[in-house]
């Protein structure tokens, strides 16, 4: 099959490559899937499990990519709940073999039925972008209805649905970004926007729950602006600075299947819009990574037509 591969940390982007390689066995619990689409966030290749396992063995040549929706090919031992020929879409486990490939090995349990009036390009940009919304306001952040979100990156892939989903649950959002991003981060839903690059993000003053995707001096000032019981919650590691009165929480995103369901039956029935930038075939994809433009949708690659 073909998949791209990485095996230099020091290459970055650069040092991608399209091979072939065996296609995958289902061990016990998995299935394998056949990938239509495979989502990828470009900061894998800073997380230390693209490049060694759990005991922190070098596990390159590493296949890159986690999110994926495609068709069931085979189960493995044991496997229940999934069918081959059944539509699937989901997270793979950080350490495997990704999903910039034209089949994975998988565990069932990190996949969701996808619905047959779902595009499998759709399906590939929800898991890690809505499943991080989900998890960073509901479960994380403890949102409640009537309080204010600060939602960083407002028109990026997981700024975007932490804005409808704070929305949907009858918050008050704020989006950040850059000045390019205003209209996009209000037609996603946020109430006002901040320009981080003109405006004085202290203007904006008290709020209830930040979900922060930048870290560095930006989670920094954010801390500062969250009221009494308020919680700040960063998925880009452990919180440099911490509320005043309030809590900071920092969280890597699991897959969910029940979570993945309901993303999905929201998108279905349009309280939900996904935010796609790039979609290239997986022969196009490493050219597609490696282009200088600025993105802030999802980039999807298509394993076939």
């Amino acid at each position: 099959m073909k998949a791209i591969v990485v095996t230099d940390e020091a290459a970055g982007m650069a040092g991608m490559k399209l091979v072939e390689r065996p296609e995958p066995q289902a061990a016990i619990n998995d299935v394998v899937v056949q990938i239509n689409a495979s989502g990828f966030v470009p900061t894998e290749l800073t997380w230390p499990s693209t490049w060694t396992d759990r005991g922190d063995r070098n596990r390159t040549p590493s296949i890159l990519g986690h999110e994926l929706a495609g068709v069931v090919t085979a189960l493995g031992y044991g496997t229940t709940g999934l069918s081959v020929g059944q539509r699937v879409f989901g997270l793979a486990d950080w350490y495997r073999d990704g999903t910039l490939a034209e089949y994975v090995a998988i565990e069932a349990r990190n996949l969701a039925p996808l619905p047959g009036d779902v595009d499998f390009t759709i399906g590939a940009s929800l898991p890690i972008s809505g499943l991080t919304a989900w998890q960073g306001l509901l479960q994380h952040g403890r949102l409640q209805t009537g309080q204010s979100v600060l939602a960083h990156g407002a028109a990026g892939a997981v700024g975007s649905m932490v804005t409808q989903l704070a929305r949907e649950a009858g918050a008050y959002v704020i989006g950040t970004g850059r000045a390019a991003d205003r209209q996009k981060a209000l037609d996603f839903g946020a109430n006002e926007f901040v320009d981080l690059e003109n405006d004085a993000l202290e203007d904006v003053g008290g709020v209830d729950l930040v979900l922060d995707v930048i870290g560095g001096d930006i989670q920094k000032r954010s801390a500062g602006l969250i009221r009494a019981g308020g919680i700040l919650v960063s998925i880009v590691g452990p919180a440099e600075a911490r509320p005043v009165d309030g809590l900071a929480i920092d969280f890597v995103v699991e897959s969910d299947r029940a979570q993945l369901s309901e993303i999905v039956q929201r998108v279905r029935d349009g309280r939900l819009r996904t935010n796609i930038g790039k979609v290239a075939t997986l022969d196009d994809a490493v050219a597609i990574f490696n282009a200088a433009e600025r993105r802030t949708g999802k980039t999807v690659i298509r394993a076939r037509p």
